[in-house]
Order: C-alpha cells, then structure tokens, then sequence
C-alpha cells in the first residue's frame, strides 16, 4: 500500500494479487460488458451522504437508466433537475471506465473550479473506499489527476476555449454545462473539442437547462431531433446525441408537497428552470409549457409503408382526413393526419419531403381505402370518410390530381369550405388558409387539446409543437424547424369545426370551440414607449 496526499491508503501500481473463486467471480461481473457498470457501481460504490456518513451507493430506478445511457451510447446528454444524483452516477461510471478500460484517457470538465473539485473528490472517494481486490493500482494520486497502472489516466478542469484541445481523449464529462460563461466559452470549447471526439471517443454532458440559446440547449434540442424524414424514431438525435431525462417526480423522497414547499422558498419560475427543468424562454408556444411537458406520445401499433397507426380503425366512427402538400423536392414535408370522430383521437400519420404530389395523393387515398375496407368489414355498411386538403399554391396541384383520378374514385367525401358571406372568389375545393383562419384553428385546437377534449400521440407531432410559437401576429414554426404535421391537424381542426354545423355527435365535442371572432392573438410585451 501507498500513501496519498491527504494520507488515505491507496494500491500500488503492479501489486501481485492472489484472488478468492468469490473475487474473481466479483471482477468478471464488473468487466461484464453489458452491465458490468451497474454491477460494480450496485455492490462496490460508496458514497458520502451529508447526513447519514459513508454508504453503499443504491441506485434509484432513473440512476440506473442514466449509467446505461452512459455506457450504451456514444454520446449522452443528460438533463436532470438539482440533487438528483447526476454527479454521484457520473462519478461511478468514470471510476469503473478508468479502471476496466486500459489506456484510457478521461476529462472532467466543470463550469467552475469548486464543481471539478466536487466530482473529483466524489470520484476519489468512491475508489478509496473499495475494497482492495478490486481496485486498480496507482502511479500517481494528484488532486486534481490520477494515473492508474493500466494506463489510464483522470484529470479534472474547468471549462475554457482550451480545455481538452490537442488532446486524444477517451472520454469526456462536461458537468452544468449550461452555465459555462460567458456562452461564447462554451461554443468555442465544444468547437475545439469537436475534432478530439472524432477519433471514436465518448462523451456525456449534464446539466439543468439555463437559457434556451447556448450550448447546452443547442446540444439538446439536436438530439432531441430523433425522427426521419418518414416519422420514424431513432435512439440518438442528429446529432449522434443520446437524450436522458428524469422529472422531479422519480425522486422518491419527492412529492408534491414537496414541491409546493419548494415553490415557497425558491420562486415558482426558478423552480421551473431548476426542477421541471424548462428552457425559460421569450418565445410564447401556442400549446401551454405545462400541457406541452404532459405530451409523451406513444409508439405506434402498426406501420402500413410509411404510415404510423397509432389506434385500430372503430367501424362505428366518422374519419377526417387532412392532406397538407408540399412539393416533395426535399424542403418542406407534405404530411397526412388521421382522425377519429366524434371522440377527437389521433389515429394515424404520415409525413415525407422527397415524395411527388402524385404519390402524395395515393397514400391519402390508399388510407382511404384501408378505412372503408376496415369499417366495412367490421359490419358498417355505410362508412363515414371526410378527407380534404389545403387549397394554396401547392394544393391546386393536389386538386388537380384528385380530379384525374376522379373522386368517385376514393371511398370519401371530399369536404370543402363553404364560400363566407360578402367574399367575392371563385369556388375552390378544399381549404384556403389564410392569417383569419389560420389563428382560428390555432385558438380551437388549442382549446381542445389543453381541455383534454383531443387526444394525440404522435411524437413527431408533439417535438413539432415545442417549436410552434408565435411569430409576428401568427403561430408558426421556429427558424429552421418545421411545422407541416402542425399544419395538418389544423386542417383536420377545420374539418371538425365545419361538420360540426350538421353532425349532432361532433357539434356536442366542439360545442366549446371559440368562433372566428374570438380567438386570442399572440400577445407580446413591448418595453418601447
């Protein structure tokens, strides 16, 4: 045994060992591939409680899904409200990483020189207090580095535009990264590191979120962007990102009486940002952030090519369908909705950028068909099928395709705005969008969903709507998102509000639906004078 710098018995490097049946049972577990992190962090791992003293780190439920989002991912970031044990884990991940991985080289990167030394100092603790036969031998026992006889080595900094370049790492943990300062640091630092990572390196990043246009919240809202241009969902973002969250909640000494008391001492905002872990930020979503944090969606229970069916067609339903085209060229996406009526339910979605107007058109009428032949079959002989679909620019090419094929031809009823009074246009099918009923079915939908009188499911559709905020005296998509699915539910919101004038079952679910002439505006607090 040697001595470190604060006198705590550490393993010399090269130590020859004898190990009992049970200890080598112990280190192949530990060096498991798959769960080898969890198992050494469940049965050697100690920590200091502020309370209880030295003890057995027992993982809760979202800590043990936060080590294998570390080990199951390139790249992990992870936000977590305060004092959730995020840095307890990181600690046990690095000390397991260093010590079953050879030749490892790690970087701890903290936004202040007190939060190096507070995972360090976690990280030192956790290796001293294991037991002898599993811990690694030591060259050097620094404070702030440790070199290991496997030729791994641990160095933790503070964050700046030169931490870790030039540097081969293995490894990188980036702590509170929202609050690196100035911002500016931040980018320049991920920039420099960018080329050190490329090499096959890991790294994850934690943090509460801080504003809603730095780096971390860049990081996250990239690996946040899961879904193809079909809709389908992947584990990482596009950024090669791996998404981990745990709410206040999975705490379980939190509840929500603590939570009130907190709000009490703290402020309802910072508690928020701190423990609802919500971007503060000055764009107004039309969905509310608390309804919109309440949207989780779900997978869906069947795919038909590219379609996502999300609940099994009910022969006793009227279906409304909304058709929103775009030129497939590879800008902005055409997207279908399905809905179910009277019950207002999401049933199914499609949505593609490279797909022709013609092809567009033959999925909607293909979903068409799949509808009639499903009610038909379930013992309803006279299917109820509205579809339609938006009548500017690019909607007059749709029409034109729905005419060549011939409407007889679709198992539907093409629905279609009446002309209001004292409008002077020609008649067109389907629905004009314009800023007056653009707003309207924004105000109904979101009366209707935040009232729970709607229902979707559609992941793809809810990361739209965390991006549908008002611009100007509108809602729309933020730069460089879209909102085409967005669209398409507006449609269908259309729909349901016109059948509603002659359909008794859908009039008794909108009967709370604002008309034309009350819908609210975006509202916005100008400090000018």
């Amino acid at each position: 045994m040697a001595k470190s710098l604060d006198g705590v018995q550490i393993k010399k490097a090269h130590k020859r060992e004898k190990y009992t049946l049970e200890e080598i049972k112990h280190l192949e577990a530990c060096m498991d591939p798959k769960n080898g992190p969890l198992y050494f962090a469940k049965n050697f791992v100690k920590i200091q409680h502020p309370t209880k003293g030295s003890m057995q780190f027992v993982p809760y439920d979202y800590q043990e899904e936060m080590l294998h989002a570390y080990h199951d991912y390139r790249y992990t970031i992870a936000m977590l409200p305060r004092q959730m044990g995020k840095t307890t884990c990181a600690a046990a991940y690095l000390l397991w990483y260093c010590m079953f991985t050879p030749e490892a080289q790690v970087l701890i990167a903290a936004h202040k020189y007190t939060g190096a030394q507070d995972i360090m100092n976690r990280f030192r603790f956790a290796y001293e207090n294991l037991p002898d036969f599993i811990r690694a031998g030591v060259y050097s026992y620094n404070r702030n580095t440790i070199e290991y006889d496997n030729g791994s080595r641990i160095q933790a900094t503070t964050t700046t535009e030169d931490t870790g370049r030039g540097k081969s790492l293995s490894l990188i943990y980036c702590d509170e990264f929202a609050f690196v300062q100035p911002p500016e640091k931040a980018r320049e630092f991920w920039t420099a590191l960018s080329p050190t990572l490329s090499t096959g390196g890991k790294a994850f990043v934690t943090s509460t979120p801080n504003s809603d246009e730095d780096q971390f919240a860049q990081i996250w809202t990239e690996a946040n962007k899961k879904f193809d241009e079909y809709g389908n969902e992947s584990e990482v973002g596009t950024n090669g990102f791996h998404p981990f969250f745990a709410h206040w909640d999975r705490h379980p000494d939190r509840d929500e009486a603590w939570a009130q008391e907190e709000k009490a001492k703290i402020g309802d905002e910072r508690f928020r940002r701190e423990f609802d872990c919500e971007f503060l930020i000055f764009d107004e979503t039309l969905i509310n952030s608390v309804k919109l944090a309440a949207l989780e969606g779900k997978e869906p229970i069947m795919s038909m090519g590219q379609t996502r069916w999300y609940k099994k067609v009910d022969p006793k339903c009227t279906y409304l369908i909304a058709l929103d085209p775009s030129l497939g060229t590879g800008g902005d996406y055409a997207a279908i909705q399905v809905f179910e009526m009277p019950t207002m339910i999401q049933v199914a979605e499609w949505r593609h950028n490279l797909t022709p107007v013609q092809q567009q058109i033959r999925h909607l009428k293909s979903i068409i068909q799949y509808i009639y032949t499903e009610q038909t079959e379930g013992g309803n002989r006279n299917p109820t099928i509205y579809y339609s679909c938006e009548n500017n620019t690019i909607g007059e090419a749709a029409l034109v395709v729905i005419q060549d094929i011939g409407e007889e031809n679709f198992q539907g009823l093409f629905l279609s705005e009446p002309i209001r009074k004292g409008h002077v246009r020609r008649f067109r099918k389907g629905f004009n969008t314009t800023h007056k009923t653009k707003i309207s079915a924004c105000s109904s939908f979101k009366n209707a969903l935040e009232r729970d009188k709607l229902q979707i499911f559609s992941k793809p559709l809810i990361s739209e709507l965390k991006n549908f905020v008002a611009t100007g005296v509108s809602y729309g998509a933020k730069r460089g998102e879209h909102d085409d699915l967005v669209s398409a539910t507006l449609l269908i919101m259309r729909m349901a509000n016109q059948l509603a004038n002659w359909d008794p079952k859908i009039y008794e679910k909108m009967t709370e639906r604002l008309t034309e002439d009350e819908y609210p505006m975006p509202i916005f607090v100008s400090s000018g004078f």
